[in-house]
């Protein structure tokens, strides 16, 4: 007897252990996170949309129709929780409310892999989440994906949750109709899990229950519910354009009324876009050929490349679909298993044929993987453990070396991604902020001298710069074609003098900030010498440069007399 509880308790000593060691390594994992957190906004689609739209409605004293930024008109729930921030002139907190939503992701996994196996499990399944790159970059930016990431997950948890309870507790069905219509307010991509839901509502209970009628009824309860608390955005866009889901399915609706101007991408597939396909596309850009194309949902897990829009902008562990096919060696929670790899499925293909080719935008199926893998972990561990003598060993050291260099893939990645943001220096006060945003940010000079040195009521307007404007604090406009339509009407009208003065009042801007190599490059590759003379003559002629650094320069129109 005495032997059998000496077991029990090194048992538990060795649980502990584990609990403990994979505990100090999510928090270790955090501390990295949150000191990167602490360093200002320098993020792409931060400059551009999530923390700039906000800051304009600001400054311009409340809601405030930016019609040349057709980003403005996605759903924006979680852009006006950083408002809040904003209003105090604070654009860390931002930073940290978006890292919330994903440590609220890592707790649904943890209350999920708990109630099915145990605490090592779920803090496994914690890890296994919170260490994947795309995730780790996201948990210090103020972007939205982990916001929609987490209602997403809290929606199809809730559903399975009233599924396995013979679907007796309704309460169930509406936690998941409300967290869904807030993943809806958040971003447009949970439409593709909105749609799935809604389907497997009502297929799912029919089959299981062979009450069709009510089994619609439900699903038109999830649909509605969902779609009320996705309403205002609606309402918002219809008022203003005519097409609620504005800019998606310009084909349907009678949108860009009110002189929205259009998006100016070429890679979306939406239905209603006549734009140049995605596979024609990658093929002109990148030189792939068809079947590399198709192969992209594959290749989200093994090539992805942060900051390259070739390899999709962000990275991805292969463990976790590697592991997925070992959660189906056993049958326990079969159900969930399929459904989980349904959805991931379906979000995938469904993001690859609609929507830019960004990682990022298939985070919503990472939390159902990361359960996967560690259901495959599981199993991998029941399977080598029922192994004897030599077998068993050469098992486990295959299967630990194999966990190993995936870990030491995600410590690697945080590694180069510290390096690279480099925040010690910021955080610890030894670099000014300034100075901080003038390393990172070439742009920003010559922002801070706008700031400092043209009159506040100044309306600046941007060209080559990629409508990161952010760091202004003057009204700005951009345009989706980054400034060449600018140029194009400029050059039409460079060959008379009064022509290419009311081309450049046609902006009702005082003040230009350009990218000096883009702005060369683009006139030197579309138009002949004579048409550059002209256009640089008349430019300067009606425009003085009053600043010129680090590529970026400020001209100052001259009023008319």
């Amino acid at each position: 007897m005495s032997a059998f509880l000496m077991k029990i308790i090194q048992s538990n000593r060795i649980n502990i252990f584990i609990q403990a060691l994979l505990a100090v390594f999510i928090l270790v994992l955090y501390f990295f996170a949150i000191v990167i957190a602490l360093t200002p906004p320098i993020a792409g689609d931060v400059l551009i949309h999530h923390l700039a739209i906000p800051k304009l409605w600001l400054m311009n004293g409340g809601f405030y129709e930016t019609k040349w930024a057709d980003f403005s008109y996605y759903p924006m729930n979680l852009n006006l929780l950083y408002m809040i921030p904003l209003y105090f002139k604070n654009d860390i907190v931002p930073n940290f409310i978006h890292m919330a939503f994903g440590i609220g992701t890592a707790w649904l996994i943890y209350i999920y892999l708990n109630s099915k196996f145990n605490s090592i499990a779920a803090l496994l399944g914690v890890l296994v989440f919170a260490s994947t790159p795309i995730v780790l970059r996201m948990s210090t930016v103020a972007y939205v994906d982990l916001g929609l990431t987490f209602f997403t997950t809290g929606s199809v948890l809730a559903f399975i949750h009233w599924r396995t309870g013979g679907y007796k507790e309704i309460k169930w069905l509406l936690i998941s109709s409300i967290a869904m219509g807030l993943a809806l307010g958040t971003k447009y991509n949970a439409l593709i899990a909105w749609m799935f839901l809604s389907s497997a509502i009502v297929f799912l209970y029919a089959r299981e229950t062979g009450a069709q009628w009510r089994a619609i009824r439900y699903g038109i309860v999830f649909f509605l519910i969902s779609l009320i608390v996705f309403s205002p955005w609606l309402i918002k866009n219809l008022f203003l354009t005519g097409n609620p889901l504005y800019p998606l399915f310009a084909g349907l609706f009678n949108s860009g009324v009110n002189n929205i101007i259009p998006d100016g991408s070429i890679i979306s597939v939406v239905p209603g876009n006549a734009k140049m396909g995605m596979f024609q596309l990658r093929e002109m850009l990148y030189g792939e050929t068809f079947w590399e194309t198709l192969l992209i949902p594959i290749r989200f897990f093994f090539q992805g490349q942060d900051y390259s829009g070739r390899y999709f902008d962000g990275v991805l562990n292969p463990i976790v679909i590697v592991l997925v096919p070992f959660a189906f060696m056993k049958k326990s929670f079969y159900d969930h298993k399929l459904y989980f790899v349904f959805f991931s499925v379906f979000f995938v293909l469904a993001a690859f044929f609609l929507d830019q080719l960004y990682i990022r935008y298939i985070l919503p199926v990472i939390p159902f993987l990361s359960i996967l893998t560690v259901m495959g972990i599981v199993n991998i561990y029941f399977w080598i453990s029922a192994r004897s003598g030599s077998a068993r060993a050469v098992c486990a050291c295959i299967a630990l070396i194999i966990l190993l260099v995936s870990g030491a893939k995600n410590v690697f990645y945080l590694k180069q991604y510290f390096q690279g943001i480099a925040p010690a220096n910021y955080v610890l006060n030894r670099e000014t902020r300034d100075d901080y945003l003038k390393r990172h940010l070439k742009s920003y000079a010559a922002m801070d001298y706008i700031n400092r040195y043209t009159p506040p009521d100044s309306r600046i307007r941007l060209l080559f710069l990629a409508r990161r404007g952010y760091y202004l604090d003057r009204i700005y406009e951009d345009d989706p074609t980054y400034g060449m339509n600018v140029i194009r009407r400029l050059a039409a009208s460079s060959g008379q003098d009064k022509a290419f003065r009311k081309s450049l009042d046609y902006l009702a801007c005082t003040h230009l900030l350009i990218r000096m190599d883009l702005f060369n490059r683009f006139l030197l590759d579309n138009y002949p010498q004579k048409t550059v003379d002209d256009l640089l003559r008349l430019l300067g002629g009606e425009t003085a440069m009053i600043y010129n650094a680090y590529g970026y320069a400020v001209y100052r129109i001259i009023p008319r007399k």
